[in-house]
């Protein structure tokens, strides 16, 4: 018989801990390979933790609602044959960013963060759950007493929600003025960073605590801008035929899978086929090294049930032809706002494509996602008027144009290389074929 040690995994750059929601095996069960032994929760996402070796378990180190730290050792499972082992975490890179639209919500009283029990409640909160609270102002002896459809009674996403649904509409009494001195969820010494000591501001302000994601969102960006040398270069593009060719086939692709069919794997496509013109965009930085990543794994944004977006990750872009990337492309961002996305799922992007367009945006200065040495941005498509150069001479027409942003880490790409780039992505969606099928 061998020791395994399964132990917490790294699920992203800013996450050092995760919260315990569920042990599925107990001491003395035998699980399979790639078994689900227990769910865990981060402020970002819930995932499941399965075991890459089989056996009998032998030890649970740690109970339901404890938070443990990346790296820490979760439980031992006794295996047949060999040395003993441990599974090692990969190191993950996931940037959380939060709406552009300031959160208003009510202060009193504040639910400030710890991971996800309290030191005055018996009872076990997630840290999504928490920070929807904290976020819409819900106290926290509202929280003890709200009924939850979860195991053992645990408050859901889904419980929350209705409840401040139904707060805003009237449905549910607002509280009564709560003393000073009530239990507040207290912040973790793991969590806490420089205090700013109480100042007084001048004129009609309100004073809001950034909360525990907006903390680290804060970090990371910090991280990527005092790492790379940030450097933006812009084109435009003319989309058209993208546009037709979409408008031709969408409905066939509705019907015939049951899913829509959106400009996002399109993307990806030529993003892909630029990659492989210039490697060097598909690497990364260790000190004097260049690491050339030779898998095409590209991460994008989606957005959560609580206005952040998340990075997904398709790996092996390359590999897959324009309705598998369709395909991909839904399920990563359906799994995204359910909440359902995996671990390994928000780990190992080599590059990122972030589709500003969505919120209306014409351009933007995506901040790399580090490891990363670059990040693409996609604005919004808009008819305008445009040159037309024929060989009969120059006319003006409505095209559908896009603008195209490049963000790129000057330490390794020169802005030869850096615009080079970009312009071979429009270049490739510009010369998309109108008339080409979608298998």
């Amino acid at each position: 018989m061998a020791r395994f040690e399964l132990i917490m995994p790294k699920m992203g750059e800013s996450i050092t801990e995760a919260t315990i929601l569920k042990w599925n095996k107990n001491v003395g069960d035998s699980v399979a390979v790639d078994e689900n032994v227990l769910d865990i929760a981060t402020d970002k996402v819930d995932s499941e933790v399965p075991t890459p070796k089989s056996g009998v378990i032998t030890e649970i180190l740690y109970k339901e609602g404890d938070v443990v730290a990346v790296g820490k050792v979760l439980a031992v499972i006794e295996t047949e044959g060999g040395a003993a082992t441990i599974s090692t975490p990969v190191q993950t890179q996931t940037i959380v960013k939060e709406s552009e639209d300031a959160v208003q919500y009510n202060r009193s009283p504040v639910l400030t963060t710890k991971s996800t029990t309290t030191e005055n409640t018996d009872r076990f909160f997630s840290p999504l759950v928490l920070n929807i609270a904290r976020q819409e102002g819900v106290s926290l002896s509202e929280l003890e007493s709200m009924p939850g459809t979860g195991q053992n009674g645990r408050v859901s996403k889904k419980d929350i929600l209705a409840y401040v649904e139904n707060k805003k509409s009237g449905k549910v009494a607002a509280p009564a003025q709560i003393q000073q001195s009530q239990p507040t969820v207290t912040q973790t010494e793991v969590e806490k960073t420089d205090v700013v000591a109480s100042k007084s501001y001048s004129g009609n302000v309100e004073i809001i605590e950034m909360d525990r994601m907006r903390k680290l969102i804060a970090k990371n960006m910090i991280n990527s801008k005092h790492t790379s040398a940030h450097v933006t270069s812009f084109v435009e593009a003319d989309v058209t035929n993208i546009v037709l060719w979409r408008n031709k086939i969408k409905d066939s692709f509705k019907k015939t899978y049951g899913e829509n069919f959106t400009f996002t794997p399109i993307f990806i496509e030529a993003v892909v086929k630029a990659l492989r013109d210039f490697p060097l965009i598909n690497s990364s930085i260790d000190g004097d090294n260049i690491i050339l990543r030779k898998d095409f794994n590209i991460g994008m944004a989606a957005a959560l049930p609580s206005g952040n977006l998340i990075v997904p990750v398709i790996k092996n872009a390359d590999m897959l032809n324009m309705i598998g990337l369709a395909k991909k492309v839904n399920d990563l961002a359906d799994r995204a706002r359910s909440n359902k996305l995996k671990a390994d799922e928000i780990e190992g992007g080599t590059f990122t494509l972030s589709n500003v367009g969505t919120f209306g945006n014409v351009m933007g200065t995506p901040v790399i996602l580090q490891p990363q040495v670059a990040i693409l941005a996609v604005g919004a498509i808009r008819k305008k008027p445009v040159v037309i150069e024929t060989p009969e001479g120059d006319t003006i027409g409505i095209r559908h144009m896009m603008f195209l942003s490049h963000s790129y880490d000057h330490r390794l790409i020169d802005g030869s290389l850096g615009g080079a780039f970009v312009k071979r992505v429009s270049d490739y969606l510009e010369k998309f074929d109108v008339n080409r099928e979608i298998y």
